[in-house]
């Protein structure tokens, strides 16, 4: 038959003379190897990147990390897979130049690096703002849960200990009451003896005397609930059903839907991150100002005041309220006009509530209350008030005015929420469906953390080779190399001279000298040769 035949696999062969030849001038691999090898580990952070002068040498971080690069790049995130791939996967063998480190050793490197990686995804991000890949002008904001390493049914709130609590006790007493009947009970029926039944019941107090231990831990967290696989996740709504996760926030940049900054929190729902997120990624993109907009879960009067004090303009549609059509509704506040000139509220029937006083809702929220003066014979007063007796109030946040004039900036400019949806809903859907990481397999806020670095430094990365080629990439990275080496000498130099100067140590200029020859320095060679600014 004619077919394609493959080769003899006993057939002698002649291989390229280099793995080099394996792996072409395009291939992400080789941008990786640049990438890592232009960081400054030790100032990052990175366990291992001084080594000591005795005992057995330690793999290098720098092949580490980029071992966990090409593995979230390329959906392998497990070590024990990562130390498959170093055995049999050709562009791996490359990369690590056949080291071939085992899965505790790759573990541990995630493990032990968190703030570390975050530092990495930090410096990429510095990388494409210096090539103008941010816009700097519009982020796009949202949150999104990623599962824990924790089964839901190791999560307890106070009303399921309540629930489980309630059940053992009425066990316990079935028992008990069961053990009392013992003797009246007919001899042919065949039942659990007593020295069987009082081993239940000292079962069923271990466990009883188990959750009320758990519902003490909760008292004293001051939490409504408590894991016990992963302590920092939470149990929290997704589309699927509730799920023990992490919400993720991050904030996307418009101009390539690049991720300027995230943040791993285990807050149930997203209406306090708001500000924070945007504060970062200005802090990131360094500008004086930025418009932000998110969806109708960030609709928080307090995070928006804290934008407006920041410089940051919100664009934040307002929640959708239920249909009340058809129901025997009361006037709700929205049937109410605010006249800000008399700072009073004018109701359906045209009459006045004036301001009454301020009071602290919650102790969260100062709030302003406004009273009618005059409700008891009004003709609207059943629909107003109901069977309610005394006169009507509004209460109305103190910073409401920012609120209403972000309604008003959203309603002349749709473009904003609309824009929102393709911004920030893009990074999630390829992260959890294309790079299949919608998902946890660290635990604890610093661990997820440094495994969620990893997760957006890769996205950033494939949005970056998606814009330019890999050879051309490579040469911009040198050349921001180069000045960023620059840009950290020079701070280091002034920081070290002023530490000098502090504790008074610059005598003479031999101590100069000395200073500017220090072979310590983070901008010496390997070779000793030293850097460009001296």
């Amino acid at each position: 038959m004619r077919y394609i035949k493959g080769i003899d696999r006993h057939q002698s062969i002649l291989l390229p003379d280099t793995v080099d030849q394996y792996v072409d001038e395009n291939n992400p691999v080789r941008f990786i190897e640049v990438f890592v090898n232009g960081l400054d580990l030790k100032t990052l952070g990175f366990t291992k990147a001084i080594t000591k002068e005795t005992g057995r040498k330690p793999y290098n971080p720098s092949d580490m990390l980029k071992l966990y690069i090409y593995g979230y790049l390329n959906k392998i995130r497990s070590s024990r897979d990562l130390e498959k791939a170093t055995y049999r996967n050709i562009e791996v063998i490359w990369l690590m130049r056949k080291l071939r480190p085992d899965f505790k050793t790759i573990a541990d490197f995630r493990k032990d690096n968190s703030k570390a990686l975050k530092g990495v995804f930090r410096q990429f991000t510095l990388f494409c703002k210096s090539m103008d890949l941010f816009g700097c002008e519009l982020i796009a904001i949202d949150g999104s849960k990623f599962s824990a390493v924790n089964h839901n049914g190791r999560n307890y709130t106070k009303a399921k200990l309540n629930k489980i609590l309630k059940a053992i006790n009425k066990e316990i007493d079935d028992y008990l009451h069961q053990l009392e009947r013992q003797d009246k009970k007919e001899s042919d029926i065949q039942q659990p003896n007593e020295v069987q039944l009082q081993q239940k019941i000292d079962d069923l107090k271990q466990r009883l005397m188990k959750f009320q231990q758990l519902q003490q831990q909760i008292d004293a967290s001051g939490d409504s609930q408590i894991s016990l696989t992963d302590s920092d996740s939470r149990m929290m709504k997704t589309n699927k059903g509730n799920d023990v996760s992490y919400n993720v926030e991050i904030a996307t940049d418009d101009k390539h839907k690049l991720i300027a900054d995230f943040d791993v929190t285990n807050a149930i729902n997203d209406r306090n991150q708001f500000s924070n997120m945007a504060i970062k990624a200005k802090d990131v993109l360094d500008v004086p100002s930025l418009e932000a907009t998110g969806d109708a879960g960030f609709h928080n009067e307090t995070e928006v005041a804290i934008c407006e004090q920041n410089q940051i303009t919100c664009y934040i549609p307002k929640p959708k309220v239920k249909s009340t059509e058809g129901k025997d509704q009361l006037y709700s506040k929205a049937d109410f006009s605010y006249d800000s000139d008399a700072d009073c509220y004018i109701c359906p029937a045209n009459k006045k509530l004036n301001y009454s006083r301020q009071t602290n809702w919650k102790k969260r929220k100062i709030q302003k209350i406004y009273l009618c003066a005059d409700c008891k014979n009004c003709p609207l007063r059943p629909k107003c008030m109901g069977d309610k007796r005394g006169n009507r109030t509004i209460h109305r946040g103190i910073n409401e005015h920012l609120i209403e004039e972000m309604e008003q900036r959203v309603k002349e400019n749709p473009y904003y929420v609309e824009k929102r949806k393709e911004l920030v809903e893009h990074p999630f859907g390829t992260i959890k469906h294309w790079m299949d990481q919608g998902y946890f397999l660290t635990r604890g806020f610093d661990k997820v953390t440094g495994e969620m670095s990893l997760t957006m430094l890769c996205y950033n990365i494939k949005r970056v080779l998606n814009i330019f080629d890999v050879k051309e990439l490579i040469n911009m990275l040198k050349r921001w190399s180069i000045d960023h080496s620059f840009l950290f000498q020079l701070i280091y130099l002034c920081s070290k001279l002023l530490n000098l100067i502090k504790i008074k140590q610059i005598n003479n200029s031999k101590s100069l000298t000395n200073f500017f020859f220090d072979k310590s320095a983070p901008f010496f060679t390997q070779s000793g040769s030293r850097g460009m600014a001296c």
